[in-house]
């Protein structure tokens, strides 16, 4: 896919932890793949709140004097990708409100499908927002509950918000956490010492040395404060639909969802695929990063050596935010580069988690003949992406997704140059990212089938 498809958010929370904002921010740090348009870090010191959030990576954000300055034992923080709202000083988070007890801060990964029918209710009502993400909607509806605490008013409000959701709330003494009912963005639960975290990943439990708790559960809300931990529902739990692409390409490899590792299913992934797809060839290649594991896979399920002929390179730009298609792929060119003494001559299997414009594909595959390939087969660990997310990842329209405007995979496969091409099937996909097949199967495969788990609310 090489950024054809943008990652969404992550959020990282600690309560109880005497250097809580500096664990914030190695817990953003290993977060970062999740969203480099902006980061913030909201800390407590049971009086007053100490944030600052600002445009960029992690570390360009956060300097030693800064995070000296986010004193407090509590703190949440934030990366963002823009899935909804601009890339905007104002719009990064968390976003901080004054509500009528004392200070409120929200970090949000995830997209409200309800957002926009939300806010024109409370804008007739009298609410005047300043952010144009639908992270406020929730700040808006809190304040205009009859209950006078958040944490009474919470259960009601996380009722009535409708799609995506992994939510950290914090006001000077407490903190909220609560994962929509359906599960469709991760949320785990991590304690080191006597302190409580969470994390979108754990692998950001990993960076700070906290030990894996449990995953937060669908319509599950969580209140934490001096007094321990209660926990609650808001909404009954729902067919889970976690995201299936967590594991085709979103989640670091070093992460475990639900108590799958990301690393292992990604090869699964590959070798379903070998096994569904074989090919006549000499090597096997995958597209860095996202994609080596599933090309692992691959070689190992088919008997046919892996080798590196693709390779990197981690010092530019993101291609996916290029303005337009034309720099988007000449952006291609300068962060992969053909390895001609692993290809010249071969008969190549190129894997690649996904296809979702066609271009970058295309591109991939002109490197590598241009490297001396003889013959190029593609084969994709995901099936085909027909359909846009509306819960939290940025992905091109409809109109412009490959597999929805070319349905015949010998006119694909003629477009972007290969000598073949095939897609995992959505059977072997759940094979690899099901918990239990003889189960209802319980992740979202929307983009691939267009069957979404919420009500979408487009008009």
């Amino acid at each position: 896919m090489f950024s054809e498809i943008a990652e969404e958010c992550g959020v990282f929370g600690i309560f109880n932890h005497p250097k809580a904002a500096d664990l914030t921010y190695y817990g953003l740090h290993a977060l970062q793949h999740r969203g480099q348009e902006s980061a913030g870090i909201v800390a407590s010191d049971g009086e007053r709140f100490n944030y600052h959030r600002g445009m960029g990576l992690v570390t360009k954000v956060f300097s030693r004097e800064i995070l000296d300055q986010l004193k407090g034992n509590r703190a949440i923080g934030h990366v963002r990708y823009s899935t909804t709202g601009e890339s905007l000083l104002r719009n990064a988070q968390p976003l901080v409100f004054k509500y009528r007890e004392g200070d409120l801060a929200i970090a949000h990964n995830g997209n409200l499908v309800n957002a926009n029918f939300e806010r024109k209710i409370l804008q007739e009502q009298g609410s005047i927002f300043q952010t144009t993400t639908d992270t406020e909607i929730i700040a808006h509806l809190l304040a205009r509950s009859a209950k006078k605490y958040m944490e009474q008013a919470a259960p009601a409000i996380l009722q009535r918000i409708e799609g995506a959701f992994a939510l950290l709330m914090m006001t000077e003494k407490k903190m909220v956490v609560a994962l929509d009912r359906h599960g469709l963005r991760p949320l785990t639960l991590g304690k080191i010492g006597d302190s409580f975290v969470a994390a979108s990943e754990t692998c950001a439990l990993d960076a700070i040395d906290a030990k894996f708790w449990r995953d937060v559960e669908p319509g599950e809300w969580l209140v934490i404060d001096e007094n321990g931990i209660q926990t609650g529902r808001f909404a009954s739990q729902e067919k889970q639909s976690l995201c299936s692409f967590e594991f085709v390409y979103f989640a670091r490899p070093d992460s475990r969802i639900q108590g799958k590792s990301v690393l292992a299913t990604r090869k699964e992934l590959g070798q379903i695929l070998a096994q569904e797809h074989p090919a006549d060839a000499d090597v096997v290649i995958g597209v860095p990063e996202s994609s080596l594991p599933a090309a692992i896979g691959y070689a190992e399920r088919s008997g046919i050596p892996y080798e590196m002929g693709l390779i990197k390179n981690p010092y530019v730009g993101r291609s996916f935010i290029e303005p337009t298609q034309e720099l988007r792929e000449l952006a291609v060119r300068l962060k992969l580069s053909a390895v001609r003494d692993v290809l010249e001559g071969k008969r190549a299997i190129l894997v690649d988690d996904s296809i979702v414009r066609g271009t970058t594909s295309k591109r991939i595959v002109q490197l590598i003949r241009q490297a001396g390939a003889k013959e190029v087969h593609v084969r994709i660990s995901s099936p085909m992406v027909r359909n846009p997310c509306f819960y939290g990842i940025d992905m091109p329209t409809k109109q412009e997704l490959f597999a929805h405007k070319i349905t015949e995979t010998e006119r694909m496969e003629h477009l972007i140059g290969a000598d073949s091409l095939a897609f995992l099937s959505s059977a072997g996909l759940l094979q690899a990212v099901d918990v239990d097949m003889s189960e209802v199967p319980n992740r979202c495969i929307a983009c691939f089938s267009g069957a979404y788990p919420t009500q979408l609310y487009l008009k």
